[in-house]
């Protein structure tokens, strides 16, 4: 693990460099970098792919695109008519609810997620979500009313069955928020339609948490350049990935201070309380579900709690920058080097095939 100082940087971001991606080689006509966008799960989601048939490119992220659209159907928090915010209304559950493979997918990896992070992720934290938002809206913090609905937040409430493939719900009130993971699963499922069309060169970039499928022609990956806490600034890291993903989690626009003290959108659902130590977290993995629900709960433990928690989860590898006594202190997980470089392309393909 390594610790540097980092002057002269104020926030957050990770900058998707493929947005203006130069190819090292001619192998790949810059034609052939096809994209598309749509907004999906209240953000800009980018569909890019190298690939030669713009026909079958449009027909392919049309489908990956209503897979999104289905996912979003399922998981999102600000639907009344989303299966989980149905769920969530039935509590507490007289009986095991059986639910879809899709939420039985991400109920069963936020739940190993939340016990591999010593609950410093879990999905039950929407009552605590749902207060904050609006705290934010009025910019004025209530801590009776977090005292009030941290009864319905805890992991411990929300039982699997897999024999059943149901969901049981034990306490009133619960609210399941799948904010940190949903999104991560939704790249990876666009990523698997574009593969079932034949697509297997391709990036799919959904407000910045990004999933990428093979290297195009020419590239050791997709080039991702990682911001400090000045996204106008400069990126300090700039490096390929393939058939792996990358997600990152801040503060920068979305806080609330309170007495002095700035609490971040991102919820310790221990305490019920805004993360207070500002920073940014990129976490690099095998799977856009697993950086996006990592990214959160390495924010939510900070520099100081990660290296213990992720000393035995060897696909994952993280990269944070985080004000101590308000100077930016970098910090990167031990195998972040090895995993950067397992995860691009040994050498460049250079044939033409689609």
């Amino acid at each position: 693990m390594t610790n540097c100082r980092i002057a002269n940087t104020t926030f957050w971001g990770i900058l998707l460099a493929s947005l203006g991606m130069s190819f090292a080689t001619a192998s790949a006509e810059e034609n052939s970098l096809l994209s598309v966008s749509q907004l999906h799960m209240g953000t800009m989601v980018r569909i890019m792919a190298d690939f030669d048939d713009a026909e079958n490119f449009q027909k392919a992220s049309n489908a990956a695109f209503d897979r999104i659209r289905e996912i979003e159907q399922i998981c999102s928090d600000y639907r009344n008519d989303s299966e989980v915010l149905i769920l969530s209304a039935k509590s507490p559950t007289a009986k095991p609810i059986a639910v879809s493979d899709d939420l039985w997918y991400v109920l069963s990896e936020a739940k190993r997620i939340h016990q591999l992070s010593g609950g410093a992720f879990d999905v039950t934290v929407g009552p605590l979500t749902k207060e904050w938002r609006r705290f934010r809206r009025r910019n004025r913090l209530d801590e009776a009313r977090i005292e009030e609905v941290r009864g319905a937040v805890g992991a411990d409430n929300l039982k699997l069955l897999p024999d059943m493939q149901a969901v049981s719900l034990t306490t009133g009130d619960m609210r399941i928020d799948l904010g940190g993971i949903a999104k991560g699963y939704a790249i990876d499922a666009a990523l698997k339609v574009l593969k079932e069309h034949g697509i297997t060169r391709a990036l799919v970039d959904a407000g910045g948490d990004v999933g990428a499928s093979d290297a195009p022609r020419g590239e050791l990956g997709w080039k991702v350049g990682i911001a400090g806490l000045n996204p106008k600034a400069p990126p300090i890291l700039i490096t390929h990935i393939a058939n792996s993903a990358v997600a990152t989690s801040g503060d920068a626009y979305q806080f609330l201070e309170h007495n002095g003290k700035r609490y971040s959108h991102v919820l310790d659902p221990r305490t019920g309380y805004g993360v207070a130590h500002r920073g940014t977290v990129t976490v690099f993995a095998e799977n856009a579900t697993l950086a996006d629900a990592w990214a959160s709960a390495l924010s939510v433990l900070g520099p100081s709690k990660a290296g213990e928690v992720l000393a035995d989860q060897k696909s994952v590898a993280t990269w944070m920058e985080v004000l101590v006594d308000e100077k930016p202190t970098t910090w990167t997980s031990s195998n972040l080097g090895h995993w950067l470089s397992e995860h691009h392309a040994s050498e460049p393909e250079e044939d033409s095939a689609p």
